[in-house]
C-alpha cells in the first residue's frame, strides 16, 4: 500500500469514528425522550437463582455422531474438502461501513454503550433472509486467528413458509483482517443423508452459534430433538453446479447456488421431556475452566415461566477438540444452571462469574436491554441519568459473542453488525439492585 494510501484509510478511520460517536448522540437524546415510559424498575430482573442437580437433569444431551464412512463417502464424491481460507480467498461481497448505512439501519445500533465498528449488509443479498447469531476466530482460538487471518462468521436463515420452497440455513465467512473494508462470502449449511451419498439443507433459524477449536455448534429449531449441529471448519465441500436446488443434482452437486457447503458432523440431543428448554442463544465462556458453552432459555414477557441460563463444559481431550465433555455413554452434563426473570432475552454472555443478557423489543421505534446479572443482583447498561434510562440496547439482537484477544463484544440487529469495547459495557452499568 502507498503512503498516501495508508494517510486516506486513516482519515477515513477517523470519520467514521467521529461518524458513530455523532450517532450514538443523536440516539442518546431520542432514548431520553421515550425511555421513561418505555422502562421501569418492574424491568428488573433481579438476581440469579441457581438451579438443583434436579432441575439441571433437564439439561442434559446426548452426543451423535455422523460416521466416518458417511462423511467420507460424501467427502470422495464432492471432491477434497477445503478449509477456511481457501472460502475466505473468495469472498466476493464487500460489508459498508456505518458512514454508508441508511438512517433506518442505524436505529438497529445501541444508543450505550455506543458501537466502535459497525457495518450493514447489502440489502439484495439479505432479503427475505433472518439475521442471527455471530460467532468469530477469537473464539476459535484464544490468540484471536484462525491460521493468518481474523474471521468473522455471521449466521442466517430463511424460513420459506410455502410447499414449493425449502427453509435455509447459511454463514457468512467475513474476511476481517482489514477491518476497514470486511469482505465475505456465503456457505450454505446442510445435514448428509442416506449414507453420504447425499445431503439436505439443515432447515431452521439460527439463533446461537459458536466457533470453537475446529468445530462449528449452531443451535437448532429443525427435525426431532436435536438442540445443536456440529461442524467441522476442516471439512468445508466446494459445490460444482450453480442451481437453486440442495443435494445431488445430475451433473453434480448444488447448494442453492451457493459455492461452499458445510455437511454436518454430529448433532447433541436433549435428552428430557417435552418441556425441557431449549437452547435459544449460545456464546463462548473462556473465563471458566475449563472452557464452556453458555445458553440461554427464550421465554415471552408476561408467562408464568422463568428462563433458565447454563453452561455445559468443553472437552479437554485432543482426539474430540470442539466438542462437549461427553461421559462414556455419549451425555454432556449442565455444570450449572440458574433461573432468571429476564424474558425474551435476545442474546447472553458469560465472563467471570457474570452474564450479560440482552431484551429485545418489538416496540416500534424503542431500544432493547442490556442486563448484567449474577446471583448478588443485577445492573442495566444506561443512556441517562437515573435508572429509568434503561432502553439504550440494540432493539434485537441474536447472540453476543466475546473476542477476548481485542476485548471487542461483536453483535448482529437487522442488518447491521457492530463491536464495542466489553470494558465499555461494564462502565455504562448502573447500580447494582438485588
Amino acid at each position: 500500500m502507498t503512503q498516501r494510501g495508508r494517510h486516506r484509510r486513516r482519515r477515513r478511520g477517523r470519520a467514521l469514528r467521529g461518524f458513530l460517536a455523532g450517532t450514538a448522540l443523536a440516539l442518546t437524546a431520542a432514548a431520553t425522550m421515550i425511555s421513561a415510559s418505555q422502562a421501569t424498575v418492574g424491568d428488573n430482573p433481579g438476581a440469579l437463582k441457581a438451579l438443583s442437580a434436579a432441575d439441571t437433569g433437564q439439561l442434559r444431551l446426548r452426543e451423535h455422531s455422523v460416521s466416518p464412512a458417511t462423511l467420507n463417502r460424501l467427502s470422495s464424491a464432492m471432491g477434497r474438502p477445503v478449509g477456511v481460507g481457501a472460502v475466505l480467498a473468495d469472498a466476493d461481497h464487500s460489508l459498508r461501513e456505518a458512514i454508508d448505512c441508511s438512517a433506518g439501519e442505524r436505529k438497529s445500533l445501541p444508543v450505550e454503550p455506543a458501537a466502535t465498528r459497525a457495518y450493514c449488509w447489502d440489502a439484495a443479498d439479505t432479503r427475505s433472509w433472518q439475521p442471527g447469531a455471530v460467532t468469530t476466530s477469537g473464539d476459535a482460538d484464544d490468540d484471536g486467528l484462525w491460521g493468518q487471518n481474523r474471521v468473522i462468521l455471521s449466521g442466517w436463515s430463511r424460513q420459506d413458509g410455502t410447499a414449493a420452497g425449502q427453509d435455509l440455513a447459511r454463514v457468512a465467512f467475513v474476511d476481517a483482517n482489514d477491518l476497514d473494508h470486511p469482505t465475505y462470502t456465503w456457505a450454505l449449511l446442510a445435514v448428509p443423508v442416506d449414507g453420504g451419498r447425499d445431503y439436505r439443507a439443515l432447515a431452521s433459524r439460527l439463533s446461537g452459534m459458536v466457533w470453537y477449536e475446529d468445530k462449528l455448534l449452531v443451535t437448532t429449531t429443525s427435525r426431532g430433538r436435536e438442540a445443536l449441529y456440529v461442524y467441522d471448519m476442516n471439512r468445508i465441500q466446494r459445490t460444482t453446479v450453480d442451481a437453486e436446488a440442495v443435494g445431488r443434482v445430475r451433473d453434480g452437486w448444488s447448494a442453492h447456488g451457493y459455492r461452499y457447503v458445510l455437511p454436518a458432523v454430529g448433532s447433541y440431543r436433549l435428552t428430557g421431556n417435552a418441556t425441557a428448554p431449549r437452547l435459544d442463544g449460545i456464546s463462548l465462556d473462556r473465563s471458566t475452566v475449563p472452557d464452556s458453552l453458555a445458553a440461554n432459555q427464550w421465554v415471552p414477557s408476561g408467562g408464568d415461566r422463568q428462563a433458565r441460563l447454563w453452561r455445559y463444559p468443553f472437552s479437554k481431550d485432543e482426539k474430540t477438540s470442539g466438542l462437549l465433555a461427553a461421559d462414556g455413554a455419549g451425555v454432556v452434563r449442565a455444570s450449572e444452571a440458574y433461573a432468571t426473570k429476564a424474558a425474551e432475552i435476545g442474546g447472553v454472555l458469560s465472563y467471570r462469574s457474570d452474564w450479560y443478557v440482552g431484551g429485545a423489543t418489538d416496540a416500534p421505534g424503542a431500544h432493547g436491554t442490556l442486563w448484567q446479572q449474577n446471583t448478588s443482583g443485577s445492573k442495566a447498561a444506561r443512556c441517562g441519568t437515573d435508572e429509568t434510562h434503561r432502553r439504550c440496547w440494540s432493539p434485537r439482537t441474536e447472540s453476543l459473542s466475546y473476542w477476548e484477544e481485542t476485548g471487542d463484544l461483536w453483535a448482529q440487529s437487522g442488518r447491521v453488525l457492530f463491536a464495542m469495547p466489553l470494558a465499555s459495557v461494564d462502565r455504562s452499568l448502573g447500580q447494582m439492585i438485588p
